[in-house]
């Protein structure tokens, strides 16, 4: 069964950029190819309690199961041994990707806290959006009372496009819940 943001995007998204940003084709216009979720965990990592947690909230969240992702290099400020356990990082791509930005615009994003909007200076020259969750509880799929620890989330969009109007544009479509300029 394909995703409800998929049908759409082929549907009605898709048509509707064709138009507006009068491309030969349909497939000139923006793609979403793939999504990234990143859990930093700083000096937790080392503890394979926080760790399996940890792992198996993100998996829970995006269903998927994460990749331990380790440190590069060693910094003594910062307290990391090159090889020891950064963080937790989750790529989704086809159906899996559509039914997460599904949940995250629909779901994740209204159930946080004072939320004004997402911020349209996210996107990078190649058309990419990242943006930070400061709080991973907002899913659903998480249980706030078996949380130890509320952490964060960096997710990255990534975006076959031209350019950032073209991203903005299709991520817009899709009611991601961008500030307006006149807003405060």
């Amino acid at each position: 069964m394909t995703p409800r943001l998929k049908e759409i995007y082929y549907k009605e998204i898709q048509p509707s950029l064709k138009t507006q940003f009068g491309f030969k084709n349909l497939y000139m216009g923006p793609k979403l190819h793939k999504v990234v979720i990143n859990m930093g965990l700083g000096l937790d990592g080392n503890d394979s309690k926080v760790l399996k947690s940890c792992e198996e909230d993100l998996a829970k969240i995006t269903g998927q199961k994460p990749v331990v992702t380790k440190f590069k290099k060693s910094v003594a400020n910062f307290k990391t041994r090159k090889g020891s356990n950064a963080g937790l990082k989750v790529t989704l791509r086809k159906n899996i990707m559509y039914e997460f930005i599904d949940r995250l615009v629909n779901i994740a994003l209204p159930r946080i806290k004072d939320f004004r909007g997402l911020s349209s200076k996210g996107f990078d020259e190649f058309g990419n959006y990242t943006f930070g969750v400061k709080e991973h509880i907002i899913f659903p799929e998480v249980s706030f009372d078996r949380a130890d620890k509320v952490r964060g989330l960096d997710i990255t969009i990534v975006i076959a496009s031209k350019n950032k109007d073209h991203s903005f544009a299709l991520l817009e479509k899709m009611n991601f819940p961008f500030i307006k300029k006149g807003d405060n």
